[in-house]
């Protein structure tokens, strides 16, 4: 595992997680405010990155907005858990890079002592992935995206060429001239990893997950590259629909063993297990 020495910070707030639930419930503020019992400016203090709840008061907003109340006092409290990232059976390089005020996240797998990997997203453009470019992988032996937004998909043609790549694969929906479909359950083969399609509208309306694994080596890890569906502590807003990306979300963490490893497109890396047990969207 190449994970970087500083893990960085949540993608999402408590403000934030407060905001998508309310989209999520259909509520306004001020039917939040008379369900949870909370004064509906110091909600809105907190979606505006000013949280001073109580526990109780939070464990009432979970009630309201149906979110797990462990994960929403953990990072009420700036405690969020994070799972130890270790025990794959290949190297992940999570390359990340700036873009507007935070950070979008491209991850490169590759087989141990190999010369080539697998690109997953390719951040806002080539210059940006670049910069974190390991120098022992010279070429890319496919390109896989998992939404068309231009903070994960920015010089995808370009990096092609640079990664002298023969194909990109994009979700069914996305038409970009140097890229092909995939979708639900095709299967991808590379040596001894296999990459499985798994289809997550909601985020967006073309969204695709890709669960990486070595099939041949028994009780190993897995990796699961989720886009904008999920992040540690919070999930993707469901800005094309939010009860498909509930679906999704469910769907997903139902199908997957407890210790994948979950590579978001923004925040720090986690497992199925933490975000089960912690995230506020997985009651």
């Amino acid at each position: 595992m190449k994970e970087q020495a500083a893990i960085p910070l949540l993608e999402d707030e408590l403000g934030d997680v407060l905001e998508k639930a309310l989209r999520r419930a259909g509520l306004s503020l001020e039917k939040l405010s008379q369900a949870a019992g909370v004064e509906e400016a110091r909600i809105r203090d907190a979606i505006d990155y000013r949280p001073d709840f109580s526990a109780e008061e939070l464990q009432r907003l979970a009630a309201v907005l149906n979110l797990n109340e462990v994960g929403l006092c953990a990072l009420g409290a700036g405690r969020y858990p994070l799972p130890e990232i270790a025990g794959l059976p290949f190297s992940v390089w999570p390359l990340r890079m700036p873009h507007g005020i935070g950070v979008a996240n491209a991850y490169l797998v590759a087989e141990d002592q190999a010369g080539a990997g697998l690109l997953f997203d390719t951040g806002p453009g080539i210059a940006e992935l670049e910069t974190g470019w390991p120098a022992n992988i010279d070429r890319a032996e496919a390109v896989f995206l998992t939404h068309a937004e231009t903070e994960h998909s920015g010089g995808l043609c370009e990096m092609l060429a640079r990664v002298r790549s023969p194909v990109a694969y994009v979700p069914r929906g996305v038409r970009i001239a140097c890229a092909r479909p995939a979708g639900e359950g095709e299967v991808f083969t590379f040596g001894s990893i296999e990459v499985s399609v798994l289809s997550t509208p909601g985020h967006a309306s073309a969204h695709n997950c890709y669960w990486v694994r070595v099939p041949g080596v028994r009780s190993s890890r897995s990796l699961l590259i989720s886009g904008d569906l999920v992040f540690a502590g919070s999930a993707g807003g469901g800005y094309f629909c939010q009860q498909q990306l509930q679906c999704q979300l469910r769907r997903v963490f139902d199908g997957l063993p407890p210790s994948t490893i979950i590579a978001p497109g923004h925040g720090p890396m986690t497992t199925v297990e933490n975000e089960l047990r912690f995230n506020p969207f997985l009651l």
